[in-house]
């Protein structure tokens, strides 16, 4: 099994999902009492990364995120996953200071969304994973549209992500809010809904609602996984 790197903390409340999804896969492979074999940088979200966010620093933001990047290469993770979405704004930078293969969010999204034949979505999330093409060039180049929000509609998101969410609460106006989104999106003839945020299936239920809704944390977690084992995977069939 490969190790895997992790930046964290972005939330916390997010990562904690991360290691109970990716364990939970690999125990289910593997059977037995196997477990992934995982590093985690945990970042002080305030301090270390939104503070970025406030000011519009993203080079100070880049500084952090390839630190830690560098710091899992040298306790030996073989591969990098950043556990947020927005944090992949970072992404470049992260590789190219670890060197480390990057287990991608918005890959592993739009491979799915494009096996099951999705050509126009809707991607929540804070309001630069909305709005910036880092975010939505992998879901446009496989010919997939992301629908525009309102621009009342994306402060909310955004809103309930930092003010909400990422400090682990979970309020019940805020859940029918986006549950209200959904509905309205719906009737522009959006055919999925991609959490674009990592926290924001703490808020929506993914299997109750008008439209498909696809949680990028669960989608990521099982890519990690599939990234993890598929040398040890390789081997045994070879064998």
């Amino acid at each position: 099994m490969r190790k895997l790197g992790i930046i964290g903390g972005a939330s916390w409340s997010s990562t904690v999902l991360y290691y109970e999804q990716i364990n939970r896969a690999v125990a289910a492979r593997l059977g037995g009492l196997h477990s992934a074999r995982l590093v985690i940088e945990s970042l002080d979200f305030e301090s270390d990364y939104a503070a970025y966010h406030r000011s519009g620093d993203w080079a100070g933001a880049d500084r952090v995120i390839a630190g830690a990047a560098e710091r899992l290469k040298a306790a030996g993770a073989e591969g990098l996953l950043l556990a947020s979405n927005t944090m992949h704004k970072n992404a470049e930078a992260a590789q190219q200071a670890s060197g480390l293969a990057l287990v991608d969010i918005r890959q592993a999204t739009a491979d799915r969304l494009q096996a099951e034949g999705r050509t126009r979505v809707a991607l929540l999330g804070t309001r630069f994973t909305m709005t910036e093409a880092w975010a939505r060039e992998h879901y446009e180049k496989r010919g997939i549209a992301v629908c525009e929000l309102l621009p009342e509609w994306r402060a909310e998101v955004d809103r309930i992500i930092y003010e909400e969410l990422a400090a682990g609460r979970v309020v019940r106006d805020s859940q029918r809010k986006l549950k209200t989104l959904i509905t309205e999106l719906q009737k522009q003839k959006v055919q999925a809904i991609v959490l674009g945020c990592t926290e924001l299936v703490m808020a929506v239920d993914v299997r109750a609602n008008v439209l498909p809704v696809y949680d990028t944390t669960a989608i990521h977690a099982r890519a990690a996984v599939e990234w993890m084992l598929e040398e040890a995977e390789e081997a045994r069939a070879a064998a």
